[in-house]
């Protein structure tokens, strides 16, 4: 049985600050949303794909 939530580390677009997410997979394979930074409050937008094997692809940037 797949895990319903994923922890997953990264760096701030802005503040470069080491930050966490929960990510569902439940979510659907592609998944695009907004969220604020923990550390430095500005909004960014995560992207990312689940494949067979867990996620594939993590991106988060800047807002425009």
């Amino acid at each position: 049985m797949a895990e319903l939530e994923d922890e997953h580390h990264f760096p701030c677009p802005y503040c470069s600050s080491e930050v966490s997410i929960l990510i569902d997979p439940s979510g659907g394979r592609r998944q695009t949303f907004t969220w604020d930074c923990e550390v430095c409050c500005r909004p960014m937008v995560i992207r990312l794909e689940w494949g067979d094997g867990g996620l594939q692809q993590f991106v988060a940037e800047q807002e425009s």
